[in-house]
């Protein structure tokens, strides 16, 4: 037999089994209508468990001639839901106690606790930072618990991106249980305590006609979005964004930039250089200039930094800047003064000058003959600029030679060639002619049966070289004749000269001896 009893301690039947009959017999109580189980060993069972079930039981054991009872103690356990935090701020600030949330756990049975964590670490109450109030509210149809925690809460700026959550305890049938609610994480609004100004550029350094963006910045929550700009030669402050732009800057925009909050508190600063480069090439352009004649020429830099400055003449860099005391025809180009800022990209200037060399035509001819005396070479060496038309004639009867060859013309020189086999003496005439003058040179030329050897227009360094040498040789040996003969001059006008003067001695001595005897043949005659 099991009963159970009321507050007042009267027992209630509930259900009843006979060990000689297998039936077994429930009482009418309404609580337990239809949620009781008595089985063959006599254990009681209730479904759908209640928190009216937390009551005494006992079991009677009833023979014909005693009575005995043992009692228990139902305990009855509800795990409540998973906490979560409810009305949230939507942010704080720092230095003032504000509701940061309410951690809510409900239908727990028995009631439970409710504790909140920062970053896993327990927050404990402190008077005017920490404030948390917990309620336990039971349901009166249910007899459940629902436990709400609030926190009131003063963050600092280090609690920017810090986690908040709370935990619930209760009591379950083997022991304490823990429920962890969801982290949350608030804004904290601080104040700015320091202003910071940028320069965003693509590149470290900037030059002319570069844009310059100034971004301005201040380490509070929320950042602020006005700022004032200070700007080299402006006495206010200009208002403007978090960003100030500047294009197609020039090199006066050299100097110190600033920013502050709007109340002028809290400023910062930085330097900006705009680098420059000018050039200046004198004379420039296209320049005419006559053979001969001198030009000066010069490539003046100016710049933020000390730049590489290098020639160029037809796409050939020049180990030297050009110089020209008497222009030649090879001196005529194109020139290219070209300067570099090499720490800053992009910064490079050029300038052109396209010197032309004007000449009139100048004419040497040579002639001589080949090899197999069969013909003799005419060649008309010409120079000028622009380049002379040469044509050829014979003299006497007027004729046009159309047949030559040309070299490739290169600095102003080239040359007209001939072959001819003359059978008498000719004269040939060369005519150059551009458009400053008409130049004509003529020479003779005899027939081929006479040999002729002018200078080889064709002999080569190494020939040059030689004739070179035997030249300084043969002069070498006419001046050392010169001298022995002048030697030999001077020997031999010394020695007249002295031949002279002992034979001026010997007639003197003879004149003496004549007259001696003289005076002695008279002194002779007298004495007789």
């Amino acid at each position: 037999m099991n009963v159970y009893e009321m507050p007042n301690g009267s027992p209630v039947f509930i259900a009843f089994r006979s060990s000689t009959k297998k039936n077994v017999q429930y009482d009418d109580v309404p609580d337990y209508k239809d949620r009781l189980s008595l089985s063959e060993n006599y254990t009681l069972s209730i479904k759908n468990a209640r928190i009216s079930d937390e009551k005494r039981f006992v079991c009677m054991l009833v023979t014909e001639d005693d009575v005995s009872e043992e009692p228990t103690i139902v305990k009855v356990f509800k795990q409540p839901s998973q906490p979560e935090i409810l009305h949230q701020a939507d942010f704080l600030e720092t230095e003032k106690l504000q509701m940061l949330g309410e951690c809510v756990a409900r239908e727990s049975y028995p009631a439970g606790n409710v504790t909140w964590y920062k970053n896993g670490k327990v927050l404990q109450p402190v008077e005017e930072v920490v404030v948390i109030n917990l309620q336990k509210i039971v349901d009166k149809s249910t007899g459940l618990f629902t436990m709400t925690s609030s926190l009131q809460y003063m963050p600092t700026k280090e609690d920017a991106n810090a986690k908040f959550s709370c935990i619930v305890t209760y009591y379950g049938p083997s022991g304490q249980k823990t429920i962890q609610s969801e982290p949350v994480v608030f804004d904290v609004h601080y104040p700015t305590e320091k202003v910071t100004i940028q320069v965003l550029s693509q590149s470290s350094t900037i030059k002319e006609g570069d844009n310059i963006t100034l971004k301005c910045s201040g380490n509070g929550n929320p950042p602020p979005q006005e700022f004032l700009f200070y700007i080299p030669g402006e006495t206010e402050g200009i208002r403007s964004s978090d960003t100030y732009v500047m294009t197609d800057v020039r090199r006066n925009a050299t100097g110190e930039y600033k920013c502050s909050l709007t109340d002028k508190s809290m400023m910062d600063s930085t330097t900006i250089t705009v680098h420059y480069l000018d050039l200046q090439l004198t004379p420039s352009g296209e320049v005419t200039k006559q053979i001969g004649e001198a030009l000066p020429v010069s490539c003046t830099i100016s710049s933020s930094r000390n730049a590489t400055v290098f020639w160029i003449k037809d796409n050939t860099r020049m180990q030297t800047s050009p110089s020209f005391s008497s222009l030649q025809y090879q001196d005529a180009g194109n020139y290219i003064c070209e300067t570099t800022l090499q720490e800053v990209e992009g910064l490079k200037k050029r300038k052109t000058l396209k010197l032309i060399v004007e000449g009139k035509p100048q004419i040497k001819m040579t002639k001589k003959t080949n090899t197999n005396k069969m013909s003799k070479t005419i060649v008309c060496h010409v120079e000028g600029f622009p380049k002379p038309a040469v044509q050829w004639t014979v003299t006497g009867s007027g004729s046009i030679i159309n047949k030559t060859e040309e070299t490739k013309y290169v600095n102003g020189k080239f040359s007209s060639k001939i072959v001819i086999a003359p059978e008498e003496n000719v004269t040939l005439t060369c005519i150059a002619e551009n458009q400053l003058e008409r130049t004509v040179t003529s020479l003779n030329v005899s027939a081929i049966s006479i040999p002729e050897y002018d200078e080889p227009e064709d002999r080569n360094d190494d020939n040059s070289e030689k004739v070179n040498d035997q030249a300084k040789l043969i002069v070498g040996i006419v001046v050392g004749l010169l001298l022995a003969a002048l030697v030999a001059g001077v020997v031999y006008w010394l020695y007249v000269k002295k031949s002279k003067t002992a034979s001026k001695h010997v007639d003197k001595d003879l004149g003496n001896i004549e007259e001696n005897k003289k005076l002695e043949e008279n002194n002779h005659k007298s004495e007789t």
